[in-house]
């Protein structure tokens, strides 16, 4: 039932469905793959993220691909037009991601799984919330999810902080859903919302805290003041999958209880 050659164009469809136990329907992944570490050495690595072999891809003879949002248009597109089905998930919310998990089941006849794999995941979440409810005082969090240009976190990421007990300085930015519509023209705004924690992840690179400390006029920074600048690899928390909700809330939440635990 449902699709039996599947190419997963981004890590969140592959971790998805190894959770699932449909990792069998998987031909090809992402290059950038990383979760579940099995996933890289059983299956062929046909796109990045913004480019893919699409000729290697049609080899796999797929019966579906599966991608993430507006910067895989294109991929989509050469894809379509060669008869490849496509699905674009377009989700930016924890619970776009819950309802993610629910939806992907149900495509590949795992729904009953999908389900409960999606609630305990949910379940996950609310401990996590049950526990930042329990810290003295919450820090402003800021969390950078590229350097140059500096681009500020997505929606997911901002709802987990808060979930973790944190509170993302830039809110209005984290609505909106596209990369270009979340940068900052200078480090200024940053300078004066004053955060107590800096996490950065940026997309693929090393962050380096030491460079962050160093912007002009970023010593006036609580964060920076007190070394609080930590970097969230980007596998755990700019995947809008299973990863974020786990290991990437609770990394968040472990950086957020030691500063509360310090000035409780």
């Amino acid at each position: 039932m449902g699709p039996r050659r599947i190419v997963c164009l981004t890590e969140e469809p592959t971790e998805t469905l190894y959770a699932l136990g449909e990792q069998d329907r998987i031909v090809g992944i992402s290059g950038f793959t990383v979760r579940p570490p099995q996933a890289r050495r059983e299956k062929p690595k046909v796109s990045a993220f913004t480019s893919a072999r699409v000729e290697a891809i049609l080899a796999l003879r797929p019966d579906l691909a599966i991608g993430f949002s507006d910067i895989q248009a294109d991929i989509a597109a050469a894809l379509v037009r060669r008869g490849v089905e496509v699905w674009i998930a377009n989700h930016r919310s924890v619970d776009g991601i819950v309802d993610y998990v629910r939806r992907l089941g149900a495509l590949v006849g795992a729904g009953a799984r999908a389900l409960a794999y999606a609630d305990a995941l949910r379940r996950g979440l609310d401990a996590v919330e049950a526990q930042a409810a329990r810290l003295p005082v919450r820090p402003k969090v800021y969390f950078e999810e590229w350097d140059e240009p500096i681009i500020t976190g997505i929606q997911w990421v901002a709802e987990l902080v808060r979930i973790a007990g944190g509170d993302d300085v830039f809110p209005e930015l984290s609505a909106e859903p596209l990369a270009k519509a979340r940068i900052l023209a200078s480090g200024e705004p940053v300078v004066a919302r004053r955060p107590d924690i800096i996490l950065g992840s940026w997309c693929g690179k090393k962050f380096r805290p030491g460079q962050v400390a160093a912007r002009p006029g970023w010593d006036a920074i609580p964060a920076v003041r007190d070394g609080e600048l930590h970097e969230i690899k980007s596998p755990l928390i700019l995947q809008p999958g299973p990863a974020a909700l786990t290991d990437g809330v609770a990394a968040i939440a472990a950086i957020v209880q030691r500063w509360a635990a310090a000035r409780g």
